[in-house]
């Protein structure tokens, strides 16, 4: 079996991103290890009421440079470059838009499922999707 297990999205400070995909999000911290140059792996997954599902985790790392500095919010060239699936669009719209999530439009209902574009602490895109076979 093959998957995509990790993504990696470039931030600028470890501690706010963690700060915002746990608490705004309520992904969960699965792992935070220094390494030897200073940098940290950190892995956030989606979690929530039974636990984070299999599937794919973002990796949270530190920008080095000023190339990868200036990629910090626009990794997907301002397209929507993730989708967070959920299985209640209403439940998990409402508690992000109380943490402070920015949402760029009202929730859609479309033939596919409901969705919302919001934008992460950086700027990045995403969908919250509830697919509509869910």
């Amino acid at each position: 079996m093959r998957r995509i297990a990790l993504v990696t999205l470039v931030v600028d400070d470890y501690d706010e991103a963690i700060r915002f995909y746990t608490e705004a999000l309520g992904f969960r911290l699965a792992e935070d290890t220094p390494r030897p140059d200073g940098s940290r792996w950190v892995v956030v997954e989606p979690g929530g009421e039974g636990g984070a599902a299999p599937g794919t985790a973002l990796l949270l790392a530190r920008a080095k440079g000023e190339a990868q500095r200036s990629r910090i919010g626009d990794q997907t060239g301002g397209r929507v470059g993730f989708f967070l699936y959920t299985d209640d669009f209403a439940r998990d719209h409402a508690r992000m838009a109380t943490a402070g999530v920015t949402f760029l439009e009202e929730p859609r209902y479309e033939p596919y499922g409901s969705v919302a574009v919001f934008q992460d602490l950086y700027g990045n895109r995403w969908d919250l999707l509830q697919p509509a076979d869910s």
